[in-house]
């Protein structure tokens, strides 16, 4: 049974649903036209990662370096927004801002990874300006980037990170008693070999007030299966396909 959330950002009825950087089965990852078809779709949850330019601005972007997505051999952080603001994702969509992102979707609640240090402060100074506490779930591939957020934006949603989430693990396999203060955990099926997702890891995990989120789920089979396990969140880049899973169980 889903533990009651410790966060105005995870109350929500069924499963909750995240579109992963937006979807990128309609339109490239991480461009408005991705985040209006999730939307769209009546997507409530949008995952992101964030990047700050040299002066500053927080973006929707998930490399360091442009080479992927702009075909700039460059590292994002090098650029001022003013140069970001020019440049196309695959010749045609621009990079958009958090703070457009918020603007243009006010219903919208955001998981958002810290990629690197140099965006702590940007987003720090961007969430408590915007006041989106209530909108927002922090995660990283590092917890002290996580503490540092949390500790300078008040009440607000956070994972587990990679030290906990390990913690977790050996705490679910000897059945330890261990407590934490995030809203969840999130994670994929597996790392390093070791399956992270099981009907006792989950139950575990709900005994402990924590929500259990798996990324990044694309085929409809293991959608099943980690929602036969009683998962409470599924990450998706095929957002249609989500969407119908959910909509059989009557969890849309």
């Amino acid at each position: 049974m889903r533990p009651p959330p410790r966060h105005p950002y995870l109350s929500h009825d069924g499963v909750l649903a995240f579109a992963h950087r937006g979807g990128d089965r309609v339109a490239p990852e991480n461009t408005m036209a991705a985040f209006h078809n999730a939307v769209g779709q009546g997507y409530r949850y949008l995952e992101t990662d964030v990047h700050a330019s040299k002066d500053g601005v927080v973006y929707a972007f998930h490399d360091d370096n442009l080479a992927r997505m702009v075909d700039e051999n460059v590292a994002i952080s090098t650029l001022t927004a003013a140069e970001i603001n020019n440049l196309k994702m695959h010749g045609k969509h621009h990079i958009p801002t958090m703070l457009e992102l918020f603007e243009t979707f006010p219903e919208a609640r955001f998981n958002i990874d810290a990629k690197n240090w140099p965006v702590v402060e940007p987003l720090i100074a961007l969430i408590n300006h915007t006041q989106t506490q209530k909108r927002i779930c922090i995660g990283s591939f590092s917890d002290a980037r996580i503490k540092q957020v949390v500790r300078n934006v008040g009440d607000i949603c956070h994972s587990v990170g990679p030290l906990g989430a390990a913690r977790f693990r050996f705490g679910a396999w000897g059945r330890l008693p261990l407590s934490y203060t995030a809203g969840a955990l999130q994670f994929p099926v597996s790392e390093y070999g070791i399956s992270m997702v099981t009907k006792a890891s989950v139950a575990y995990a709900h005994k402990r007030g924590l929500q259990v989120h798996v990324w990044t789920i694309n085929d409809e089979s293991t959608m099943h299966e980690l929602l036969d396990l009683g998962v409470d969140g599924l990450m998706t880049d095929d957002c249609a396909l989500l969407k119908k899973v959910l909509q059989v169980r009557n969890l849309w």
